[in-house]
């Protein structure tokens, strides 16, 4: 098969369990990019929560890309956005009201990899999220920005057993008017309706001229099907939700088991 370019989730895709990128992973993915094959980082973090990993892998410059906050965000792997579909302010003050009155712990974050929250008892899963994205949490409420402040995202956190509570009443408030999705057990993310990691890697697959089937995109949760309905070749990791696994052409072994490493070396370096 031929492939010209690999999109890969991070959390529980590229990183294992214990958040790190294995050796095999590195040593199939600097196979990929030796040949020319464009490596891209697909996650709902910021840029700057993505950055360690593109460093660590060698992928930098103009010349490769990332796409940030679930697809609102496409860019160069040097900084330069290539598409921003963000929350304008109207929305950001009726999502971020709607949680507060539900008493929703949750957090948003602008385009700059900054992450803020009303609230003043700040959830851990917020306080775990500015941790991996390398940013200090900024406790703000609306009324504190200028009118024209926009957002890429709101994520709705907490346990498992409170989200599932919390996502109905999120869906119906919010379905027909943003991207909503599950992230994770611990995340609900609400988005610009035109931003996900489907669309985003469709404007970078088509500024970049390649077809859908040079396409294979690894993923292992409901924020990576559209992913998966955009590519040519979509691949689940073994430790993936079921639903991933369902719409998936292929299932690897898991991200603690050389799941990446497995299916590139079966799919793609099989010459």
């Amino acid at each position: 098969m031929s492939i010209k370019l690999i999109a890969l989730d991070i959390d529980d895709t590229l990183l294992d369990s214990q958040n790190k990128i294995l050796p095999s992973t590195k040593k199939a993915l600097d196979k990929a990019l030796d040949k020319g094959i464009k490596v891209v980082l697909c996650s709902g973090r910021p840029l700057a929560g993505v950055s360690p990993y593109l460093e660590e892998l060698n992928i930098s410059g103009k010349e490769q890309y990332v796409i940030t906050y679930n697809g609102g965000l496409v860019e160069t792997a040097s900084g330069d956005i290539l598409s921003r579909k963000i929350i304008d302010n109207q929305g950001f003050k009726k999502i971020v009201g709607f949680a507060t009155e539900k008493k929703m712990p949750y957090y948003f974050l602008d385009d700059q990899s900054n992450v803020y929250t009303a609230d003043k008892n700040i959830n851990r899963f917020t306080i775990v999220q500015a941790w991996e994205n390398k940013a200090g949490i900024f406790v703000r409420t609306p009324q504190d920005f200028p009118d024209d402040f926009e957002i890429t995202k709101v994520a709705v956190v907490g346990e498992k057993d409170q989200l599932d509570q919390y996502e109905q009443p999120v869906k119906d408030q919010f379905g027909n008017d943003y991207y909503v999705v599950r992230a994770g057990d611990n995340f609900i993310e609400i988005m610009n309706p035109t931003a996900n990691k489907g669309t985003g890697l469709e404007t970078l697959v088509k500024i970049l001229g390649f077809k859908k089937d040079e396409i294979m995109a690894f993923g292992d949760e409901q924020n990576d099907l559209p992913m998966f309905d955009y590519v040519g070749h979509a691949i689940a990791m073994g430790n993936g939700s079921d639903v991933a696994k369902e719409r998936a052409d292929y299932v690897t072994d898991s991200n603690d088991n050389d799941g990446i490493a497995k299916a590139l070396d079966k799919l793609v370096f099989n010459d």
